[in-house]
């Protein structure tokens, strides 16, 4: 069976051409038209109305953390696993997942010197990722809803003061120059980006796979605890886990989770079942290959 990745026509990303999930979509689906759309939640939109087949967002970066605004929309993919009659199944799913490797260009007007910026304009995890630089040329931070949608709005502002944090092929689009290059704070700035479908797919258990998961533990002594402890019995390795305050309550609390391995696999197996008996709500958002960075991570 062909997977839902490889036959792909058309992927969503958030933001203008020549944002980072432009490239990483490139990247992770090169036979895809890639297709912008303003928001995170108007590219998932676009595959909810069959408009895309798929769409691609960033859920971390290894220098700025979690990616806020998609870990919210995170929670409602998947499908419940049996017995957990509460949750309600999604029409998304995790299909697969992508690193890119972000470098960060300071952009502005052709002709303008460095000397000249005082301002510059960058969606928040991109300023996040750059604290040195706007710290050592005292720039005025301006929040923008993407990095290449920054870019655009420099060029047409045209003030040589104003300088923007993108991509090199931004720069391109919009006819700016590079006024300082590869200016993130760190040689590792990675983002890892998820690929979402609408199809219930999971990846075959003949390889690295990557499980995705929400839970919420019961209210009772040491749930987390013990919700966890089958993981570590079974020698399963859990990459990532997450926490979700629901309601504006600080006492009810999910659960978004990453393991190593294939619920098929029997140590996969007995851990879930484990989990399940201490929690309320158990979904899966995902079932999926791992990307080979995984392999290179020191």
């Amino acid at each position: 069976m062909v997977s839902l990745i490889s036959r792909a026509k058309t992927v969503a990303f958030q933001g203008e051409p020549g944002a980072y999930a432009n490239l990483a979509a490139r990247e992770a689906l090169p036979q895809a038209e890639a297709l912008p759309r303003p928001t995170f939640d108007a590219a998932l939109e676009a595959v909810r109305k069959g408009e895309t087949d798929l769409a691609i967002v960033p859920v971390e970066n290894s220098v700025y953390g979690r990616i806020a605004d998609t870990h919210l929309l995170v929670r409602h993919f998947g499908r419940p696993v049996k017995g957990h009659a509460s949750a309600e199944k999604s029409d998304l799913f995790i299909a697969g997942e992508h690193f890119h490797r972000v470098r960060h260009q300071l952009l502005g007007l052709k002709g303008a010197g460095l000397a000249q910026v005082k301002e510059v304009f960058s969606q928040r995890p991109a300023l996040g990722q750059c604290r040195k630089i706007i710290k050592e040329m005292k720039l005025v931070e301006r929040e923008w809803s993407d990095t290449a949608g920054s870019a655009k709005h420099i060029a047409e502002l045209g003030d040589p003061h104003a300088a923007a944090i993108a991509s090199k092929l931004a720069g391109e689009l919009y006819g700016l120059d590079v006024l300082r290059a590869d200016v993130e704070d760190e040689p590792h700035n990675m983002t890892r980006f998820l690929i979402v479908g609408a199809e219930d797919e999971d990846a075959p258990n003949d390889g690295a796979v990557i499980t995705t998961f929400l839970f919420r533990v019961k209210n009772i002594p040491a749930a987390l605890y013990k919700a966890l402890g089958g993981f570590a019995t079974n020698g399963v390795n859990m990459t990532k886990l997450e926490s979700y305050q629901l309601g504006g309550s600080f006492n009810a609390t999910e659960f978004y989770a990453d393991i190593e391995g294939h619920p098929d696999q029997p140590a996969v197996r007995r851990a879930l079942e484990e989990l399940q008996y201490f929690t309320s709500k158990l979904t899966v958002l995902g079932v999926y290959r791992a990307h080979p960075f995984r392999a290179e991570m020191p």
